[in-house]
């Protein structure tokens, strides 16, 4: 899910800007995958860990806290790499015509996926574990079944 987002979305950036996929712009949609992924599985790893530690605390609580909890180290990384990038994308700088596409495509897969990882990841994050629970009920009931059959 990350890396469609972080895929699709960088067109914007060359639509906007008329820019062309090139093999910068391919090392970028590559950082900006790693970077997405990262930050969807911070998001979820705290929302495991917070279900974990503290014991009664239902998927959407933990979901609602690691959300409020991540949503600014996730910003704090868009904003950074925005804020690095944007001198190359304005093509500032030496042999910037070479780096600018790979500076547009990681801004503008940052500004789309950043949002879409905090709301997109829970609910899928959401469905994925109901769907883990329901088999899992499932299992312990075909369980059940074989061993009350003997």
């Amino acid at each position: 899910m990350p890396d469609g987002e972080s895929t699709i979305h960088p067109s914007y950036g060359f639509l906007i800007t008329s820019g062309e996929l090139n093999i910068p712009s391919m090392v970028g949609l590559i950082m900006l995958m790693g970077i997405v992924t990262k930050n969807s599985i911070l998001l979820v790893e705290y929302a495991l860990a917070a279900r974990r530690e503290r014991g009664g605390l239902s998927l959407h609580e933990a979901l609602l806290d690691a959300c409020h909890k991540r949503a600014r180290p996730i910003m704090m990384t868009t904003v950074a790499m925005i804020a690095g990038m944007l001198p190359i994308a304005l093509g500032l700088g030496s042999d910037a015509s070479f780096r600018q596409p790979m500076a547009i495509a990681v801004i503008g897969g940052l500004l789309s996926s950043t949002l879409l990882s905090l709301l997109v990841v829970p609910v899928v994050f959401t469905y994925v574990d109901g769907l883990q629970q329901g088999l899992a009920r499932r299992g312990r009931q075909v369980k059940v079944s074989v061993v009350g059959a003997n």
